[in-house]
């Protein structure tokens, strides 16, 4: 399988070139981040009733101002729901594809969806990217959702998602086995990577030894200035960045 071009060459906008004016994951941050000619990347989960919407939190409250979470809201619901107190609202999924088709470059993280089987997920995102003209890959903190994509899309860059830090609680939506989840995460994404097509991984744990003799693609989140993108660049291949222009 050969890499798309932009995983490596193309500087990744995090969540849409967003600012205080284009919300993050609001098809207007998608826009800013083609017209500046960045890839995009975004996030995709369930809603209540089974559709793709682009949405980072597993709850509402921090992009929206409203109670509850996503899974609890039909698609109809979330999109009339603003960003950020803006005009722009949650994106079907579907519909940020459109915005995005042969236009950008698109990087794609599953969120973690608990209960939801891993084959439900890949299939749902399978059929939606049928849709969509242009180069992209996709990733997960979930290992079960890369895996399944990758099975069901062996053309398609599928990499995994990590990170050395301690990691709390409410990064696992809750979950009360949020613990294992975390171990999992600092302590597998390597191996979990080795089976995969790319590392994406925390940009404050480069660099280090085990993370130098990955021999694949890595990526570092989040960059959040054209220092510490210089820092970086030694360590890996391309940055997924907000807050200023690379």
């Amino acid at each position: 399988m050969k890499l798309p071009v932009f995983l490596t060459q193309t500087p990744i906008a995090h969540r849409g070139l967003h600012n205080a004016t284009h919300p993050e994951n609001s098809l207007a941050a998608f826009e800013n981040a083609i017209k500046h000619g960045y890839a995009v990347e975004t996030d995709v989960r369930f809603s209540k009733d089974n559709q793709l919407v682009v949405f980072h939190d597993a709850f509402l409250a921090r992009m929206t101002g409203q109670e509850g979470a996503v899974a609890e809201n039909t698609a109809a619901e979330l999109t009339k729901l603003h960003l950020a107190g803006s005009e722009q609202r949650i994106p079907l999924f579907q519909d940020a594809l459109a915005c995005l088709s042969g236009r950008a470059p698109l990087l794609l993280e599953i969120k973690d969806m608990p209960g939801v089987p891993a084959d439900t997920v890949a299939r749902a995102v399978h059929e939606a990217m049928r849709s969509f003209s242009g180069e992209y890959a996709v990733q997960s903190f979930q290992p079960a959702y890369v895996r399944a994509y990758k099975k069901l899309c062996p053309e398609i860059a599928c990499g995994i998602l990590g990170s050395g830090e301690a990691m709390k609680k409410s990064d696992f939506d809750g979950s009360p086995v949020w613990r294992i989840k975390a171990f999992a995460v600092r302590n597998m994404s390597l191996r979990w990577a080795e089976k995969l097509d790319f590392l994406s991984y925390r940009a404050e744990d480069y660099p280090s030894p085990a993370l130098t003799s990955y021999p694949k693609t890595k990526l570092a989140w989040t960059v959040r200035s054209q220092e510490e993108a210089e820092r970086l660049r030694p360590y890996v291949d391309n940055v997924i960045f907000e807050h200023f222009l690379p």
